[in-house]
């Protein structure tokens, strides 16, 4: 266990291997009650949310999700987040655990008069059900199978599961399919407990950091922070080209004149994994630097994030310093799993 954002937070239960493996082929749990869940109501919230927020929030139908982020005014990213829609007039909101402050009182200070942004994360805990067995398993604890078994990715349905009143988002952070489940605190252990007779595998973060490796995935605070451009991060698909918002002139000369380096993957030849800040080099000149790092119990090598300097090539030899020996891998596309 470690301590993370106040909470305690299990690394593994068995072991990172056999945790990723559980939710590769079969279905494995997250306890992400950590999240911050915050709902937004009243008039003029659609505005107030297309403004702070990079993706096209009035594409949204009820009952539907998206992946976006909170950009500052110098074209930066205060955070990742997801945006569910409820009706016109309230959403939800999943951000980071270690900017839950900073992202309240980000928002807090551009919020109308006649807007309420509420906290629920105290209240509420939420559970990640992934893996190709997942879906399948949740079906089977609710009656109203029907209202899950229809949902598109990024669909949300409120159900019972396991005789627990669940809010469940058809997304996830593992390329998998899946739920993230949001319930009641005090009734988070009897859900839990009810998917794991089922057999549904807890996981840690250790195979959660892993997986979304894999999956090709950011991390705030690796691929994303207060100073990069999400147009370096490859993130230029979740951002509006259509409409103003915060720092949106500068995103938008990133999008139109690139930038200097652009996250790529980074596939060691061995069982060996670079560290963030570790150095990516081409023919013995430094070209990049790492941002995130795993052993890739699905590859069976070493895999990584890098910021790579834009003019290099995917399916380029490179070589990277762990601890002063120059390790050799090949510069890849990030996406190293993708579900078929």
């Amino acid at each position: 266990m470690v301590e993370f954002a106040g909470f305690e937070l299990p690394v593994q239960y068995k072991s990172i291997i056999a945790e990723s493996l559980a939710v590769r082929n079969g279905a494995g749990m997250f306890d992400v009650s950590h999240m911050a869940r915050l709902t937004f109501k009243g008039q003029g919230v659609l505005e107030y949310l297309e403004e702070i927020t990079v993706n096209d929030v009035a594409s949204l139908i009820d009952d539907h999700g998206q992946y976006s982020m909170l950009p500052n005014p110098e074209g930066g990213v205060v955070d990742d987040i997801i945006v569910y829609k409820i009706t016109d007039d309230t959403y939800k909101m999943v951000v980071n655990a270690a900017n839950h402050a900073k992202d309240v009182a980000h928002m807090q200070s551009l919020l109308p008069n006649g807007i309420e942004m509420t906290d629920q994360t105290g209240e509420t805990a939420m559970i990640a059900v992934q893996g190709p067995k997942a879906a399948e398993i949740v079906y089977t604890l609710t009656q109203q199978r029907e209202d899950l078994e229809n949902l598109p990715f990024f669909g949300t349905a409120t159900v019972e599961i396991a005789g627990v009143s669940t809010f469940a988002a058809r997304s996830g952070y593992t390329g998998e399919d899946g739920f993230e489940l949001i319930c009641s605190a005090s009734e988070a252990s009897s859900l839990w407990n009810a998917l794991r007779e089922a057999g549904v595998e807890p996981c840690g973060l250790g195979s959660r950091d892993t997986l979304r490796v894999e999956a090709g995935l950011p991390l705030y605070g690796h691929e994303l922070n207060d100073e990069l451009s999400p147009i370096s991060a490859g993130l230029g698909w979740v951002i509006s080209k259509t409409k103003p918002f915060i720092g949106s002139e500068h995103i938008n000369s990133a999008r139109e004149n690139g930038t200097e380096q652009k996250l790529q993957g980074v596939r060691m030849t061995g069982r060996r994994f670079p560290t963030p800040g570790m150095k990516v080099s081409v023919d013995g000149q430094e070209v990049g630097e790492v941002t995130s790092g795993v052993y890739s119990p699905l590859l069976e090598c070493g895999i990584a994030f890098a910021f790579i300097n834009s003019d290099i090539k995917l399916n380029t030899a490179c070589t990277v310093d762990i601890r002063g020996s120059q390790e050799p891998a090949t510069i890849v596309s990030k996406r190293f799993f993708k579900r078929s």
